[in-house]
């Protein structure tokens, strides 16, 4: 039986190829790369001439067996157009099955963009979420913002620069004006690293429309669900992010294990308070309400 080498491909400079992962290239019996074309003039520049075949994400379920078949006769390297592969990139799959059937899987580690980022980023030193590349679609892209907002951690997104004027004005509205750090065509000629708050950035990206491949981290913010403000946050946060009042309560309901009837009456609360201008401190009716589903009841003094 083969094993599945998952091997880590330069982002940009062709320097950043390890010596380990030329030489399993050159050693495997099979390369399984998302896009052939531009696979072959990597491995042509190193002089690798293992066969290629295309695994990408519209031909993977059909590609999966024809994969696992090649272990059973060799060894199979998986790459991506650029980076780790399975690491916002198509790949997970293919190693679930490989480990499904009783393969050996081994990485081959080296770069990758995310971690490119983080390090070069100034904002992260402990955990952080990566959104990877945001859906297209408006109301999934805020969900999946809002999300992000109320983990209070840093967040790492993948965004191509005809989209990023935009997601710098959805971020802005959703999380507020947040330290970030823009990190543009990585590893090549014309990288650049650009830092400030959202709306600096946004205003930047507008006047200068950069071209390339661009990661976005974005400072952490305050943590949720650990007391009534904080849930209120989240809360706020979802509202902001342009979902109705019961699509909030039902999304704040996932990040928090709380039961959406109490985050909806919350929820309708906080909205009372910002359309008269009296946002506060709820009644204390219901903030005991929702202290109790927290589990920490909050006695009157």
């Amino acid at each position: 039986m083969g094993t599945l080498f998952v091997v880590a491909t330069p982002i940009g400079n062709l320097e950043d190829l390890s010596p380990r992962a030329l030489r399993v290239l050159r050693e495997v019996d099979l390369i399984a790369a998302e896009d052939t074309r531009h696979s072959r003039n990597l491995l042509a520049h190193f002089g690798v001439q293992t066969p290629v075949i295309s695994y990408h994400q519209h031909n993977r379920r059909a590609r999966r067996g024809q994969l696992l078949a090649a272990l059973e006769a060799g060894d199979v390297a998986l790459i991506s157009d650029a980076g780790t592969p399975a690491v916002s990139d198509p790949g997970a799959d293919v190693v679930a099955a490989a480990l499904a059937a009783g393969f050996t899987v081994c990485p081959v580690p080296g770069p990758s963009a995310l971690t490119a980022a983080v390090s070069a980023s100034g904002l992260i030193d402990g955990p952080f979420l990566s959104l990877g590349f945001l859906p297209r679609e408006p109301g999934e892209r805020k969900r999946l913002v809002a999300r992000g907002a109320a983990s209070g951690l840093p967040l790492v997104i993948f965004e191509p620069a005809e989209r990023l004027n935009a997601l710098l004005q959805e971020l802005s509205v959703v999380l507020g004006d947040r330290k970030a750090t823009l990190l543009r065509e990585l590893t090549k000629m014309h990288e650049e690293i650009r830092t400030g708050f959202l709306e600096e950035l946004r205003i930047w990206a507008s006047n200068s429309r950069p071209r390339g491949e661009i990661v976005l981290v974005v400072g952490g913010g305050p943590e949720s669900a650990a007391s009534a403000d904080e849930v209120a946050e989240v809360l706020r946060v979802l509202r902001r992010s342009g979902l109705s009042m019961s699509q909030a309560a039902r999304e704040a309901a996932t990040i928090t294990g709380l039961p959406r009837s109490d985050l909806y009456t919350f929820a309708r609360e906080i909205d009372r308070q910002q359309s008269t201008g009296l946002e506060g401190e709820l009644p204390l009716a219901d903030e005991n309400a929702l202290q109790n589903a927290l589990g920490n009841e909050k006695r009157p003094q």
